[in-house]
């Protein structure tokens, strides 16, 4: 390194040094004042922030917030409340108005007038066959028909012959008898013939066609038929049912066989919908099963609109009593929050926690016994939103 070099750095570092001593310098001679406004300030955001939280425990909720959230407001107040305990169940048609529908006589399908779904009237033509049976009887019926109008032409004969004294009496009475076997033996094959569904005297436009008629007013559930296929007597073409009632199939633990009687009152509760509905147990099975431990119960349910379709699964809530309440929310409104029952209260700016105590309940409603007051307005549905801006509040005022 040569002197120039030398000297050079010397020089850069004597004004290191200089800077340093002046920085030393003019911090020693700031004011300590200074740091306590920074400090003083930084304490007074602070207890701002804190502030902006603590405001006596209000969750702030605008109306139009409230609105956005799907939040409902109810007024708590008096209940009647039944208590109940719960069944599974199915709904199921009621087999007192289903009928499988058989032609009765064998024979050839001519003509399906019904369609899967349709609803009919009693006594509609469902289908037409072409039978073989049908036509014999009908031509018996034709022959026993003829029999009797002669048989009634010898007892006129005769009559007048005994009239007359040219035959003796016993022929008259031996001719009358002759019309009531003849008589009998017609009503005998049309009374089969009335049987089997057909008409006395023929109809439907030929003497082996058989119409296969709806027995009620009802709806058609299956249908087993096709145009010119060949049936049985016994074949079950149809099956017919009324929808205008329908059972609940609830199966009942042996433990409270006790509590579900004929005649206990029930509500139906559709596991897919909020749909609900009255009814009565109309039937108690006698028999427990082995391997379920438990017995069949019926309710019989009104189903206006249909809106009870077979095989939907319900519960089914057998009442144990009923009482009325002086407070009762909606279930839905009760939450937990750090271990407590709370009902969020309905205030001026938005909602507050009201630890609540609570007492009987149904399906919808839950006793107030502490906590609430009649008239008091509160969250009944949508109360999980408010709990959750209530965790929110309370995690940014512990930082």
């Amino acid at each position: 390194m040569n002197k120039q070099q030398t000297r050079i750095i010397v020089i850069m570092l004597a004004i290191a040094l200089a800077l340093a001593a002046f920085v030393m310098l003019r911090d020693r001679a700031q004011p300590a004042g200074d740091e306590h406004d920074e400090h003083t300030e930084q304490g007074e955001h602070a207890e701002d922030k804190e502030a902006a939280h603590a405001d006596d425990g209000v969750i702030h909720f605008t109306p139009g917030q409230i609105t956005v959230a799907g939040i409902t407001v109810a007024t708590a107040g008096p209940k009647h409340l039944d208590t109940f305990i719960r069944m599974p169940g199915q709904i199921a048609l009621n087999e007192d108005r289903t009928a499988h529908v058989t032609p009765r006589a064998a024979g050839s399908v001519r003509d399906v007038s019904a369609d899967l779904g349709q609803q009919v009237r009693k006594d509609q033509v469902l289908a037409s066959i072409a039978s073989a049976d049908i036509a014999g009887q009908r031509g018996a019926l034709t022959a026993a028909q003829k029999r009797v109008d002669y048989a009634r032409r010898i007892v006129a004969t005769e009559r007048t012959l005994w009239e007359e004294k040219i035959t003796a009496r016993q022929d008259l009475l031996k001719a009358e008898q002759e019309l009531i076997e003849a008589e009998v033996a017609r009503d005998t094959v049309r009374q089969q013939l009335q049987a089997l569904g057909a008409a006395g005297g023929g109809g439907g436009g030929g003497s082996n066609l058989l119409a296969i008629r709806a027995p009620f007013d009802g709806i058609i559930v299956e249908k087993h038929i096709t145009l010119g296929e060949v049936v049985g007597a016994d074949t079950r073409v149809f099956t017919l049912t009324d929808l205008s009632t329908v059972w609940a199939d609830v199966v009942v633990p042996a433990r409270d066989l006790d509590i579900v009687r004929v005649g206990t009152t029930a509500v139906i509760r559709s596991i897919a919908s909020d749909t609900t509905a009255p009814g009565k147990v109309s039937f108690v099975s006698s028999l427990v099963g082995e391997a379920s431990r438990s017995a069949k119960a019926r309710v019989v349910l009104a189903n206006p609109g249909a809106a009870w379709r077979p095989g939907l699964a319900v519960n089914v809530d057998i009442v144990t009593g009923s009482s009325d309440v002086p407070v009762a929310v909606a279930r839905e409104a009760i939450q937990t929050v750090d271990t407590r029952q709370v009902v969020y209260k309905r205030v001026k700016e938005g909602f507050i926690a009201q630890p609540v105590s609570t007492g009987r309940a149904d399906g919808r409603f839950i006793e107030i016994t502490a906590g609430l007051n009649p008239g008091d307005t509160y969250a009944a549905s949508g109360s999980f939103t408010i709990k959750a801006e209530q965790g929110k509040g309370e995690a940014s005022h512990e930082h």
